[in-house]
């Protein structure tokens, strides 16, 4: 059972995909880790993965269906509680965008992001779904942070912009939060205005609080190289971050920079030899933010969304079309996020060490 008295729901991601494989394997090997959770998504795609890590030469476990998030805690060990958020009349090729395959990923999450809306499950875990099969099945959202948004929204009865969000990716050296996510490089450089990088000042600051136990430090990067070294190479630091800066310290907001972003990553990471400088980065773009803390090991990064009236965290990698159905998937990732959606549904522990 979650800490926070309610299981956790675990969203199957794209079929065709590595999502199933890694979801069987958290259930198989790490029992200790699983009790109150469940997949949710297709049951027949479901099977097909657990058929494929047993091909590996792994042992095989069976599917239960429940019909309500609270059976999961009567499903024994080793035994995969599955929510059918989709019946899908065929298998999907493996490794190929596919709309049905799109669909029944969106399916899962919808169902999910509701029933935690709803406070029937603490959190939600997603496993890795294909934007292009997404968009392939008339999604209109181009990943799951805008797909969530949108649900918190219309459960809010509020437009998107009254339900900010923003994703941040944490491993146990770095956290990093990032002022735009999956938008051209052109519209990300657009994006950083006054106004954008202080709600993600705001955000950051909110969320990290109660879990540090204290305010965040916050280092901010800057958009150009040498944080544009003051006006030579490009004036969004003076015209936008400094201003949105100064906003957030007036706020009591522990938040300093523009700092050059080829160091600020270096200068948060945290080691068993010395203690980061700062408790997170604040990025102006997705892979600004990202490549650092993926560089770092994929195996432990999580992705965490924040200013949602929910929990939701996920696996720092992708669907891996390229190994999909070998059962070769590592679930390192998802287990990762598995623990830290507990802890942060239980409001007791940082999301990554201090």
């Amino acid at each position: 059972m979650s800490p926070a008295g309610q299981p956790i729901a675990i969203t199957q991601g794209d079929p065709a995909g590595i999502g199933g494989e890694i979801i069987a394997r958290l259930f198989r090997d790490h029992p200790q880790d699983v009790p109150g959770c469940f997949a949710v998504g297709d049951l027949l795609h479901l099977r097909r993965s657990v058929d494929a890590i047993a091909a590996a030469g792994h042992a095989s476990l069976p599917v239960a269906l429940i019909q309500s998030p609270r059976e999961a805690l009567e499903v024994p060990p080793r035994c995969i509680p599955l929510l059918a958020s989709s019946e899908a009349q065929a298998l999907v090729p493996w490794g190929q965008v596919d709309a049905a395959a799109g669909r029944i990923a969106a399916d899962a999450v919808v169902w999910a992001a509701r029933a935690a809306l709803r406070g029937d499950v603490a959190a939600v875990v997603t496993a890795p779904l294909h934007k292009e099969a997404l968009a392939a099945a008339g999604v209109t959202y181009p990943g799951h942070t805008e797909l969530l948004q949108a649900e918190a929204a219309a459960h809010a009865g509020c437009d998107l912009a009254r339900m900010p969000v923003r994703m941040m990716l944490a491993s146990e050296e770095l956290r990093t939060v990032l002022v735009s996510i999956h938008v051209s490089l052109r519209d990300a450089i657009a994006a950083v205005t006054r106004e954008n990088v202080l709600e993600t000042l705001r955000i950051t600051h909110a969320a990290l609080s109660p879990l540090l136990g204290r305010s965040p430090r916050i280092g901010v990067a800057g958009l150009n190289p040498h944080a544009g070294e003051g006006g030579l190479f490009g004036r969004e630091e003076q015209d936008a971050i400094v201003p949105a800066l100064q906003a957030a310290k007036a706020e009591g907001i522990d938040a300093s920079g523009p700092w050059a972003p080829d160091t600020v990553f270096m200068r948060a990471r945290s080691t068993p030899q010395r203690a980061g400088e700062f408790d997170v980065v604040v990025a102006m773009y997705h892979d600004q933010g990202l490549i650092p803390v993926k560089y770092l090991g994929l195996e432990q990064g999580v992705n965490v969304t924040l200013g949602l009236p929910l929990v939701r965290t996920s696996p720092d990698h992708g669907t891996a079309f390229d190994i999909a159905g070998t059962g070769r998937a590592d679930p390192s990732s998802l287990l990762a996020a598995l623990r830290m959606a507990r802890r942060l549904a239980a409001g007791n522990s940082a999301p990554a060490t201090s």
